[in-house]
């Protein structure tokens, strides 16, 4: 089967590193990948699975998410994903012409809209739409209830990364859970994170953070529990491994910061370390493929997000028997189990996330036996086989059933 990826986005993160797990995972006499994606470093990491890679200047999104669907100042971000368009459109254009035809698109988050109605309509072949992001749940909203139709109508399956994603698609609509997946696989050693960990203190608690640097990771948060708990005395370091999403000009950064649309935060970051007097125990390294060493050093993984969902690094920490803290209203079991395999905190709540820190900072124990019963999770849940077996299932499913589409 030929498939065609369309990515939405260039920086490589939680999804591009997710769809990278289980590509890799699929038979490679089978299924033959393509993508299609906006310009960056993730086009980088999927080249190394496949040479059919067409990077473009980026892809336009319609964001019907429950934390970033348009209002206020956020409808101005459609006249970036109007000035997308062209490149859009040339990219599948270039993509029908360098390929020709395919069997199946796989559109890896439901934000793509239009990328995922042109191919459909260019290929006339059968759409796999991922879901990763928890959709706007608001029954009177006319966008909801239209992208809700496209789904009905032009997907041919709906795969949700966990239960708190389904839960927020209509009941009605068939959605297959397929969890994203981790594979240990051996790591490249990286130097300038090999000089972070091993300066830090070996006695010292080790509290984790991993994601680009966005306000929405809510890093904020994380400092400023680190704050509290720096004030009463205990021996606690951060890593965060991560760095800025985007590469943007001074004026075009400056205009979206004073709209409020701007996200990349590394400056303010590094000055409210300053501020604090944090910069003794918060340590900083940038992206790295050998994610896994930072794991190994890490006693316990925050994930302090304002999506109020979990996120691709609480199962990555699992796997190395690393518990996690975090924001989220209400866990699923598939995910995480609150007491057992790590803390649910409240969403944007320092003083709550520094509670959760600091009981399993005084309790080592508990904080280890929380990793053990995260890691039995993990592998129940997150296995890279498993899942590329399930996705393969859908793939053939889809393409069997294929009677030809307008």
């Amino acid at each position: 089967m030929k498939i065609l990826y369309l990515h939405m986005i260039g920086a490589f993160g939680g999804a591009s590193r997710s769809l990278l797990e289980v590509v890799s995972a699929l038979p490679p006499d089978e299924v033959k990948p393509l993508f299609l994606l906006p310009e960056g470093s993730a086009a980088t990491q999927f080249r190394d699975i496949s040479d059919e890679v067409i990077e473009v200047r980026g892809m336009s999104q319609f964001d019907n998410t429950r934390y970033s669907y348009y209002r206020g100042f956020r409808w101005l971000v459609l006249l970036r994903e109007l000035a997308y368009l062209p490149a859009t459109v040339c990219g599948i254009l270039q993509a029908r012409k360098r390929w020709g035809e395919v069997d199946l698109i796989h559109v890896n988050e439901f934000t793509g809209i239009v990328p995922w109605l042109l191919a459909r309509k260019l290929f006339s072949v059968p759409v796999v739409v991922h879901v990763r992001s928890l959709a706007r749940e608001d029954a009177t909203s006319l966008r909801t209830r239209w992208v809700n139709r496209l789904f009905r109508k032009y997907a041919d399956a709906v795969i949700a990364i966990d239960e708190n994603v389904r839960d927020t698609l209509p009941p009605s609509l068939s959605v297959q859970v397929i969890h994203n997946s981790f594979s240990m696989r051996a790591s490249v050693e990286d130097g300038r994170l090999n000089k972070v960990l091993e300066g830090l203190r070996p006695n010292s608690f080790k509290v984790g953070f991993v994601g680009n640097l966005l306000r929405v990771k809510g890093l904020f948060d994380l400092l400023e529990a680190a704050r509290i708990l720096q004030a009463e005395g205990l021996d606690i370091e951060y890593v965060v491994v991560g760095g800025d999403a985007h590469n943007r000009g001074a004026f075009r950064q400056w205009c979206l910061k004073k709209l409020g649309l701007a996200q990349d935060i590394q400056k303010e970051v590094f000055d409210v370390v300053q501020k604090y007097g944090l910069v003794d125990c918060v340590h900083f390294s940038d992206f790295t493929l050998d994610i896994q060493s930072a794991y190994k050093k890490m006693n316990v993984l925050c994930f302090p997000s304002h999506y109020d969902a979990p996120g691709r690094p609480i199962f990555e920490a699992a796997f190395h028997g690393v518990p996690s803290i975090v924001a989220v209203r209400k866990p699923r079991a598939d995910t995480l189990v609150d007491g057992e395999s790590g803390l649910a905190v409240p969403v944007q709540d320092p003083a709550s996330l520094a509670a959760a820190i600091r009981d399993l900072a005084l309790d080592p124990i508990r904080c280890e036996n929380m990793g053990v019963r995260a890691r039995e999770l993990a592998k129940t849940n997150f296995d890279v086989a498993t899942n590329a077996k399930m996705l393969l299932d859908v793939y053939r499913r889809c393409v069997k059933h294929n009677g030809g589409l307008a």
